[in-house]
């Protein structure tokens, strides 16, 4: 029984990875990128999705269990979570709404909250440095603070 729901998965994903290679393709923009364009990230994103799809499908895991208890419970929250981080997103500010939900993740899978806390602020900070210094990414600061100023 896993090893179909192994290869139906495969074959979704495939489905899915061509879906975005043809919106990445299509992706058109008002001026010009050199050397790579915005096309690469999502293109290469979808061939690496392709080929371990084909993984699934070729060469599926052993068979496996369902997590239950207070696993499945934590996953269901994780995925609430990430939920709950992209409606959030750009109405907080990218970097409270990363602080919350890394603290949040953080504490879920037993950290203390000193340290949850911690690790949500380097996270928060680092990470939005690493994309608007080094990459020149542009990331949403909110409404709270676009009011401010």
């Amino acid at each position: 029984m896993k090893i179909a729901a192994d290869r139906l998965l495969g074959f979704a994903l495939i489905g899915l990875a061509a879906f975005v290679a043809v919106q990445a393709i299509n992706l058109e923009v008002p001026f010009n990128y050199e050397p790579v364009g915005p096309r690469a990230f999502p293109l290469g994103l979808a061939i690496l999705l392709a080929a371990l799809s084909l993984a699934l499908v070729f060469k599926p895991g052993p068979d496996g269990h369902w997590p239950h208890g207070a696993l499945a419970l934590k996953l269901l929250l994780v995925l609430g979570l990430l939920l709950v981080y992209t409606m959030l997103f750009t109405r907080l500010g990218f970097i409270p709404t990363t602080f919350m939900v890394v603290a949040a993740l953080a504490w879920l899978f037993d950290a203390t909250w000193g340290k949850a806390l911690i690790a949500g602020a380097l996270m928060a900070v680092g990470s939005f440095v690493l994309f608007t210094e080094a990459l020149g990414i542009a990331l949403p600061t909110g409404y709270w603070l676009s009011a401010i100023t």
